[in-house]
């Protein structure tokens, strides 16, 4: 059986990055910390099978999180949770991401005036998203 693989590289090249079976779509944040983290809207897509080569510099973001990017250009690479297999890829290392659907959007009450994204994804305000997902930080996104 072959596998999808998606292959993407930070913006100088130094790293490069292969996921198998990619999710096809993506995910947006709006809290304060993936604002901070990507300077406006925090979009990315989960993966397990993720290859990455070269240098990758690490960022604990909280007493959960992880946030890694390439040392040599700055580039957001992932993120990932304490104890979770997964990755939250940025879906801008990689070309074929570009047609992918947005199909959801949380923290909605944190968006930037400009940043309400249009179309038939599901949306979450923090309180809605916390109350299905707990955040072991308490009310600190």
């Amino acid at each position: 059986m072959s596998r999808n693989l998606l292959k993407g590289q930070c913006l100088c090249g130094a790293v490069k990055i292969t996921v198998r079976d990619p999710a096809g779509w993506v995910g947006v944040c709006h809290c304060d910390m993936c604002k901070r983290w990507s300077g406006a809207v925090f979009s990315s897509f989960p993966a397990k099978d993720v290859t990455v080569a070269g240098a990758v510099e690490t960022y604990q973001s909280s007493p959960t999180s992880t946030r890694s990017f390439c040392p040599k250009c700055g580039s957001h690479l992932y993120m990932q949770d304490a104890g979770e297999p997964n990755y939250d890829m940025m879906p801008g290392l990689f070309d074929a991401t570009r047609d992918w659907p947005l199909t959801s959007e949380i923290y909605t009450d944190h968006a930037l005036c400009w940043a309400h994204l249009a179309g038939p994804h599901k949306r979450a305000t923090q309180n809605e998203y916390e109350a299905e997902y707990p955040s072991p930080m308490g009310d600190k996104p």
